[in-house]
């Protein structure tokens, strides 16, 4: 997991692989709160999330202006890579999100999925914690005839590639081309996200010197929203750790530490004790909410699996965040309340995808068992989807017609009493007879460690309840073809 780390008092990298970070060259008194707000503008952190998001045509001047903080002192940075000589910083914050969206009449649009690189610019560093030595904080994409993923490189940063869209030829379509584009996770998103783990990771090497802090799920994945919480996974070390004791020890700790020592940009942490234990709290200067576990790694291994499921197809992405949005629309995406988790959802996506007379999608653990081996050590995971082509599909279905699908699969098609959802075989498996699986009306397999990310789901009533909701919107989708019937659209782009 962490190469040259036997345990906990030893380093986890040689002092001369520690890749530079601007954090670490900031008085390491002043108070939290001061790195949100003098920091998020500041062009060096700009260039480093600039790089990590994909916006590689804009990065800051070789000698950034020195700014201060409110109390006068003023903050020195080393000068700037030459390699980000005579380029110009893209102030994201300033283009309104609708500017920033592809458009339908783009030069692009009529590209195939199975002709472009799996784009995974956004992984640059967010797979790791700011101090580890990534290898892929200098690297860019360069153009590759054989359709895979570019490699990586040490050169100069290109312009970003265009992630194309499906083309939409039907009003069912179109709507929801729309909603994804008004609806996916924007850049600035995740740079605020990124900046509270940066922050965070710097507090809580505090009492763990060795650990490190990885931001998973949706905001990497690939599915996120603009309204996505973001996941974070804190490892402290490489062997397994139980979770009803260990971790649960350690997050009351670092639940003390968010109370104490952060409260100026860290409120309402709470330590929930579930099965896998998480604090909950809400960042108060981006307002995003986090949810926190201690090494549960199937989290970070899971993120780069998906991340690679939702770019090796151009549909997988739109068709997951409509799911994802009506089930919240028709309350059925709450775990807390007995229904369905959001990683649920996009699992029952892909394996809809995969389980159709003409697949669009396969199973990459078993086509590519080496890029997504469950032993592979956290450090190299984010290299997989590297090495992954798009996938050639022969099914021209519409993203109407895959909506339209996904619905009447799980209302009237799928067997819930004996079969069990599998991303990982790419079909519908007997379920197991573990305690786990018993008095589970939803069984969905995680990919990894094979539990049932479903297992909320426990209730009759509320089975039922989401039975309906499928039922209902297929067959008014069905008869309408037209996604306000099931999901009012304005009304879902204006939320967010």
């Amino acid at each position: 997991m962490f190469p040259n780390s036997s345990n906990l008092g030893r380093p986890p990298f040689p002092p001369e692989h520690q890749q530079y970070s601007f954090f670490s060259n900031l008085p390491v008194n002043i108070p939290p709160v001061l790195y949100h707000q003098q920091i998020i503008d500041h062009p060096q952190f700009q260039s480093s999330t600039a790089l990590v998001s994909g916006n590689l045509s804009a990065v800051p001047p070789v000698s950034p202006p020195s700014f201060t903080y409110r109390n006068g002192s003023p903050v020195h940075t080393s000068a700037t890579p030459a390699s980000f000589r005579g380029r110009k910083r893209l102030k994201e914050q300033t283009v309104h999100y609708e500017v920033k969206r592809q458009r339908f009449h783009s030069p692009h649009r009529e590209s195939t999925s199975a002709s472009q690189a799996v784009p995974l610019p956004e992984n640059h560093r967010r797979s790791f914690p700011g101090s580890i030595p990534s290898p892929l904080l200098h690297a860019h994409y360069i153009s590759d005839l054989t359709g895979c993923v570019p490699p990586l490189q040490e050169a100069s940063f290109p312009d970003p590639i265009e992630t194309p869209l499906p083309v939409a030829k039907d009003k069912l379509s179109q709507q929801v081309l729309e909603l994804f584009q008004a609806c996916q996770q924007q850049t600035y998103d995740l740079n605020k996200k990124e900046l509270c783990r940066t922050q965070l990771q710097r507090e809580i090497q505090q009492i763990f010197p060795n650990s490190r802090l990885y931001l998973v799920g949706s905001s990497l994945n690939g599915f996120g929203t603009r309204g996505s919480d973001g996941d974070l996974c804190l490892v402290v070390k490489e062997e397994p750790i139980n979770q009803k004791t260990e971790a649960r020890h350690i997050l009351s700790l670092l639940q003390k530490l968010f109370c104490r020592k952060l409260s100026s940009y860290i409120e309402r942490p709470q330590l929930i004790r579930a099965k896998v234990p998480i604090v909950k709290f809400r960042d108060k200067v981006s307002c995003v909410e986090f949810d926190l576990n201690v090494n549960n790694v199937a989290g970070i291994r899971n993120t780069f699996l998906l991340r690679t499921y939702a770019y090796i197809e151009s549909r997988v992405r739109p068709l997951a965040l409509v799911v994802k949005k009506w089930a919240n629309f028709r309350g059925i995406n709450d775990a807390s309340r007995g229904t369905l988790n959001s990683y649920s959802l996009v699992l029952m996506v892909l394996h809809y995808l995969q389980t159709l007379p003409e697949p669009i999608l396969p199973s990459l653990q078993k086509n590519y068992p080496e890029s997504f081996d469950p032993t592979m050590q956290l450090h190299l995971v984010h290299q997989a989807p590297c090495t992954i082509p798009p996938y050639r599909s022969k099914n021209e279905s519409t993203l109407g017609e895959l909506l339209l699908g996904f619905l009447k699969y799980y209302a009237t098609e799928f067997d819930w009493s004996s079969q069990m959802i599998s991303v990982r075989e790419a079909k519908a498996i007997p379920r197991p007879d573990g305690i786990e699986w018993r008095n589970k009306f939803i069984c969905v397999e995680e990919p990894f460690d094979r539990t049932n990310t479903a297992r909320a789901v426990h209730e009759k009533q509320k089975f039922d309840i989401i039975m309906d909701e499928f039922r209902k919107s297929w067959q008014r989708l069905r008869d309408r073809r037209d996604l306000n019937c099931i999901l009012p659209l304005r009304a879902t782009i204006q939320k967010r």
